[in-house]
């Protein structure tokens, strides 16, 4: 089982706070992503600023796009991003349609598992050639008191095994990772508890530690 990467969501509210969460936490981490509140604040100028900064990073623009599958996805793919999303409510068309830009720059589209989906949406998503899910516990629910549990294990492990890279995020720290143990798991995604902590790098090396414990 490959280990899984690290990823940093960038959720700041400008360019300059981002690029000081990333002097200390790009040398520890796999993918940089443009967090979606990054996206509404600064837009593709954030894409380009970390691609030109961060040549041999994966970058991610999470757009959670749900329209103009092929104007956002030129946007920002042309700026440099290896990586986007779309929300998993989005028409087939709009994930047609970015991933046939994706494509276009080698890149790819993750589908951001929010609120109500089905797995039969999902085997559609396979067909149009989706490949990447995110697996999200959102701010709103983490801050509501959801926890991380069985049926969320259950529904990660069915992606896993219907063929999905599965990325999963919310609220994780380092202890929580263990419970993920023997699931292929692409990325472990962290914000807050990450830029946010008294030592990014230190944060970071400790997420990497019990990545490495437990794959």
């Amino acid at each position: 089982m490959q280990k899984p990467m690290l990823q940093v969501a960038l959720d700041t509210l400008d360019i300059p706070s981002a690029l000081k969460a990333t002097r200390a936490l790009a040398p520890e981490v796999d993918v940089l992503e443009v967090g979606t509140i990054l996206c509404y604040a600064e837009g593709a100028r954030a894409v380009a600023t970390l691609r030109a900064l961060y040549p041999d990073h994966l970058i991610l623009a999470d757009l959670k796009a749900a329209d103009a599958g092929t104007t956002v996805a030129e946007i920002v793919f042309s700026q440099g991003a290896s990586w986007m999303t779309v929300i998993c409510c989005a028409p087939y068309a709009t994930m047609t349609a970015a991933l046939a830009v994706a494509r276009k720059y080698s890149g790819d589209v993750q589908i951001e598992l929010y609120g109500e989906w089905t797995f039969a949406q999902a085997e559609k998503w396979l067909e149009i050639g989706l490949t990447q899910a995110i697996y999200h516990r959102g701010r709103d629910a983490e801050l509501a008191g959801q926890k991380w549990g069985p049926a969320d294990l259950q529904k990660i492990r069915k992606l896993a095994d219907m063929g999905f890279a599965v990325s999963v995020t919310g609220g994780l720290t380092p202890q929580d990772l263990a419970i993920f143990k023997g699931i292929p798991v692409k990325c472990f995604i962290a914000g807050r508890s990450l830029y946010g902590a008294d030592d990014p790098a230190q944060a970071a090396r400790a997420f990497k530690a019990a990545i490495a414990e437990h794959w």
